[in-house]
């Protein structure tokens, strides 16, 4: 990667911005599930930052191991590679977390907080798909069609909430 590359990307949303995306629906899912499973925010907060990290350590692992068989590349220097391009599949539970607590904070109860944190993570993958579709030079349709598709995947982890719920 380029220096100017890397000076404009510097939280790696360009190189490695499937993590965000992946990452939010992973947290997505274990507030659909956890919500009415769990008694307190604060274990639903252990819940998502516990199952993303997880998933982003096995995630890791697959790439580095990846990397060592198909280009020969020592498992340190995979690992490297690896960390800073994945490191945002852990990251971003931080955003729905946040958003959790301060729906708690502002006085909602846990299954509220949980539908607060679900609702700005379905916003949060729909901006992930139109900030794509604008980086890969779509008009407006294309741009607006892209971040339908990242609502929808959302919208169907809110589905799953209601069926489980």
């Amino acid at each position: 990667m380029s220096e100017s590359v890397t000076r404009r990307d510097r939280l790696g949303l360009i190189h490695g911005g499937e993590g965000a995306f992946t990452g939010t629906v992973v947290c997505a899912a274990v507030i659909a599930y956890g919500a009415g499973h769990i008694d307190s925010t604060s274990q639903l907060c252990l819940a998502i930052f516990g199952t993303v990290l997880v998933y982003w350590l096995a995630h890791l692992h697959a790439e580095t191991l990846g990397a060592s068989v198909r280009h020969g590349h020592h498992p340190l220097a995979a690992l490297r590679v690896a960390v800073s391009e994945t490191w945002l599949i852990a990251g971003v539970s931080v955003l729905p977390i946040a958003v959790l607590l301060a729906a708690e904070a502002a006085g909602a109860e846990l299954r509220t907080a949980a539908w607060i944190a679900l609702a700005a993570t379905i916003v949060l993958l729909s901006v992930y798909s139109y900030l794509a579709g604008v980086r890969s030079g779509l008009g407006t349709a294309g741009r607006i069609a892209s971040a339908a598709a990242g609502a929808g995947i959302g919208v169907l982890v809110a589905l799953l909430k209601v069926a489980l719920h």
